[in-house]
């Protein structure tokens, strides 16, 4: 890892590896490491969340059995992870949104 590169924040306890088979946890860790270089994803990859916050993204997974979202925010130092979850429905889900909101309102009330 570069000095440059960004660091990788887990904002709610620790992500345990949810059950993606290999191939989407390979995909997952390509696609974080890009964001830690500081590229910037777009679609099919990934998609902007102005609903939870700005430099709120979604990285977008598909697995054989889920599509699997990453919820994320880009600072200038880090990528914080907010959340992980299988999406079943075309939205996200509205107690995704808030939790996503309340953690990024305790990171930057603590941290900032």
């Amino acid at each position: 890892m570069s000095p440059d590169d960004k660091s990788l924040l887990v904002l709610h306890g620790e992500i345990r590896t949810p059950p993606m088979s290999r191939a989407a946890r390979l995909e997952t860790g390509f696609l974080l490491r890009r964001l830690q270089k500081g590229e910037q994803l777009a679609m099919p990859d990934s998609r902007p969340m102005p609903s939870i916050g700005s430099r709120c993204h979604e990285l977008r997974v598909r697995d054989q059995n889920a599509n699997w979202r990453l919820i994320y925010r880009i600072d200038e130092d880090a990528v914080i992870i907010l959340a992980v979850f299988a999406k079943k429905t075309g939205q996200t889900p509205k107690h995704i949104i808030n939790i996503c909101r309340q953690r990024i309102q305790h990171y930057d009330a603590s941290y900032k």
